[in-house]
C-alpha cells in the first residue's frame, strides 16, 4: 500500500511525489543541510498544525501524517530559532516554517503555541543513497546580471516587504515593463514570491531554486547560490528585477551579501520597517553602505509614523498599501527608473 505524504513547498523543484523514493533512517552523523527527510506528526494540534505543499496551497494536517520536507536552519526574530543540529537522541524534529524547513526549535516566541513536532522516520533515498535539495538544482550558465533593480530590504521579518514588493510590481507592469520577482534571502515559503508572480511578474525566483531550505548557511555557500539564481534572473532578460532580501541585512540571512552584490544595480532601495526608531537603528548600523530612498511598511501607517521616520532619519516615508500613495510611488519609481 502506498502511503500518502504531504510534500512540502521545499520539494518543489524536486520529483518528489513523482519518482518513488524508499525511507530509510540514517545515523545522525549522515544528516545534512538540504537532505529530505520524512516525519510523522505527533503531539496535540493548533493553529500551526498546517503545510504549505508543493503548489503554495496551505493544508491542514493531523496527528499521523507523514510530511516530507528539508533539514534546515532559521533564525528569526519575531518567531522562532532552531537548527537540524539541535534535534536529540531521540531524534524528534519540528517544522520551524510550514514550507517543510525541519530541525530542533532552540528559542520560540511566547506568542506562539507549541511547534507542530514529527518524529523522524527517515531520510528519502533511492539506490541507498539519500536525496537532497540540492540534487534537483537545474543548472544554469554564468550570466551577468545587467538590469535595473528595485531592493527590497527590511529592519526584521515581518516588515512589510512582501507587501511592499507586490504593490510596486504592480505598478511597474501596469508601466509596461516586464519584471522578474525574487526573494533572495530567508525562510522557505513559497507563498511569498507566488504573490510576486500574482502581481504582475513574470517570472519569479527564490533561493529554494539554488538548493537551498534557509539562507542561514556558510556565506561560500549562499554565494554560490546566489550567483546562480542571478543568472537565472539575468536568462529572463527582462526590464527590472524587483529583489526581496528576507529578514534585515544584520541578521544571519546573508542579507548583506545580496546588498553587496546588487548595490551598483540599485536604482531604487526601499527600507521596510517595524517602526521609525527602527529606521534609526539600520540607518547607525549600516551607515554609508546603505541608502534608502524610501521607508514603507508600519513605520508608515500613520502621519505621525511618517513624520517621526523624518524627523529621527531624515528620510521619506510612504504607506504604499494607501491607496492614495500610489500616484507618488509611480512618480518615484518613474523618476529611478529614468522611463
Amino acid at each position: 500500500m502506498r502511503s500518502h505524504y504531504f510534500f512540502t513547498s521545499v520539494t518543489r523543484c524536486s520529483d518528489l511525489g513523482i519518482v518513488p523514493f524508499k525511507t530509510m533512517k540514517l545515523d545522525r552523523a549522515a544528516w545534512g543541510s538540504g537532505d529530505f527527510v520524512v516525519g510523522r506528526a505527533t503531539g496535540e494540534r493548533n493553529r500551526l498544525w498546517e503545510c504549505e505543499t508543493k503548489s503554495g496551497r496551505m493544508a491542514d494536517m493531523v496527528r499521523g501524517d507523514l510530511l516530507v520536507g528539508a533539514l534546515g536552519k532559521r533564525a528569526a526574530t519575531l518567531e522562532g530559532v532552531g537548527d537540524w543540529r539541535a534535534a536529540g537522541e531521540d531524534r524528534e524534529l519540528e517544522a520551524l516554517t510550514s514550507a517543510g524547513l525541519l530541525g530542533k526549535a532552540t528559542s520560540i516566541s511566547p506568542m506562539l503555541p507549541d511547534l507542530m513536532r514529527f518524529e523522524y522516520l527517515g531520510h528519502a533515498t533511492r539506490d541507498g543513497k539519500k536525496l537532497g535539495m540540492a540534487d534537483f538544482v537545474q543548472p544554469a550558465l554564468p550570466r551577468k546580471l545587467d538590469i535595473p533593480v528595485i531592493l527590497l530590504i527590511g529592519t526584521s521579518m515581518s516588515a512589510g516587504k512582501t507587501s511592499s514588493g507586490q504593490v510596486i510590481i504592480r505598478a511597474l507592469s501596469y508601466l509596461g515593463l516586464n519584471v522578474v520577482g525574487a526573494k533572495l534571502t530567508g525562510a522557505a515559503r513559497y507563498r511569498d514570491i507566488l504573490t510576486f508572480r500574482d502581481a504582475g511578474a513574470t517570472a519569479v525566483f527564490d533561493f529554494v531554486d539554488a538548493g537551498l531550505a534557509s539562507t542561514v548557511c556558510p556565506e561560500p555557500v549562499f554565494r554560490d547560490a546566489l550567483e546562480l539564481m542571478l543568472s537565472k534572473i539575468a536568462a529572463c532578460e527582462a526590464d527590472v528585477l524587483v529583489a526581496e532580501a528576507g529578514a534585515s541585512p544584520l541578521e544571519p540571512y546573508n542579507g548583506g551579501t545580496v546588498i553587496e552584490y546588487l548595490r551598483h544595480l540599485a536604482r531604487f532601495t526601499v527600507l521596510c520597517a517595524s517602526d521609525p526608531y527602527a529606521v534609526l537603528g539600520v540607518q547607525t548600523a549600516y551607515g554609508d553602505r546603505l541608502k534608502a530612498d524610501l521607508v514603507s511598511g508600519p513605520a508608515a501607517n500613520t502621519t505621525a509614523a511618517i513624520d517621526l521616520v523624518k524627523q529621527l532619519s531624515g528620510h521619506k516615508a510612504l504607506s504604499l498599501l494607501d491607496r492614495s500613495s500610489y500616484p507618488e510611488l509611480v512618480s518615484l519609481l518613474t523618476e529611478a527608473l529614468a522611463l
